[in-house]
């Protein structure tokens, strides 16, 4: 039986975009997908605006936390990594797949702006994970 795919979303402070894709990626995923998320140089904190978006949708991201990539590391090699945004400050992560999402930083934008980045990162995860869970039944 083939195993999950691992799949790690990287932004710089894994306080928004790498949190909800991370969230997405559970929620659109189930069984077929281990998410994680890090960022490069991570804030600590989740955003509050990221928390109240993420609730509107009912997924409570009060349950994660900011993390190092050194923290998930242990996790690799991962089937995919997903940077967004971070460019040069993304590190290197044993993978398969490299990705990199053009996905703006949302932390200082309104609140409908904002929900405007949830729902690409919304859409652009639900597009991998399906490509994922097709080459799992291969």
């Amino acid at each position: 039986m083939e195993s999950n795919k691992k799949v790690l979303f990287v932004c710089i402070e894994n306080s928004n975009r790498s949190q909800m894709a991370q969230a997405f990626a559970k929620i659109h995923g189930g069984e077929a997908i281990e998410a994680y998320s890090a960022g490069s140089k991570p804030s600590g904190k989740i955003n509050p605006k990221a928390i109240a978006a993420m609730k509107e949708l009912d997924y409570d991201l009060t349950t994660h936390h900011s993390k190092t990539l050194d923290e998930v590391k242990e996790r690799a090699p991962f089937d995919v990594v997903v940077t967004m945004g971070c460019g040069d400050a993304c590190p290197w992560m044993p993978a398969k797949q490299f990705v990199d999402w053009q996905i703006p930083d949302p932390r200082d934008m309104d609140a409908e702006e904002f929900r405007k980045v949830r729902n690409l990162i919304e859409s652009k995860v639900k597009d991998l994970v399906d490509s994922l869970k097709k080459s799992v039944h291969i």
